[in-house]
């Protein structure tokens, strides 16, 4: 390949955006610790939190974000087979009604492209939330949804483990 036809074919080697970028990377970390912050001073526990970070990373197909935040998740007490279910969370009865709300929630800002259903999934998320577990939750999802398209743009690579 000539340098002319190089130059018009990117090579497939990963741009790491958090390298690339290294401010804009840590604005978004800053907006990751306010954002946990904010849910912590609402009352939101760390399980809760990783476990909003794991749903919204499966929803989004991202492999670093899942190795991570699942090995959080598990650190703060989380349980394997509550893990396991996270994807049918709405066919058991393993979560609190709490947890329920902050998933309906989670689900429906990460799928933002159908107003409707947000809406109503909102609403009902609403019945159960207080004002700032509603708002920091919705930052946590927010946030998360940033981090999920970095990771996946950049190709992080989930490393294997060393243990």
């Amino acid at each position: 390949m000539n340098e002319t036809a190089a130059a018009q074919h990117p090579t497939t080697r990963s741009v790491f955006l958090d390298k690339e970028h290294p401010a804009a990377w840590r604005a978004l970390n800053g907006l990751g610790l306010k954002s946990k912050e904010a849910a912590e001073d609402a009352g939101l526990d760390r399980t809760l939190i990783e476990l909003l970070n794991v749903r919204i990373s499966q929803i989004n197909g991202c492999a670093y974000c899942l190795d991570l935040h699942v090995g959080d998740a598990v650190k703060n007490g989380e349980s394997a087979q509550r893990l396991a279910v996270l994807p049918a969370w709405r066919d058991t009865d393993l979560f609190t009604e709490k947890e329920r709300a902050a998933l309906t929630l989670a689900e429906a800002i990460t799928n933002i492209s159908d107003a409707g259903a947000r809406e109503h999934e909102g609403a009902a998320a609403r019945r159960h939330l207080t004002d700032a577990e509603f708002s920091a939750i919705s930052w946590l999802v927010i946030t998360m949804n940033a981090f999920n398209r970095v990771s996946i743009v950049s190709q992080h690579p989930v490393r294997k483990d060393r243990g």
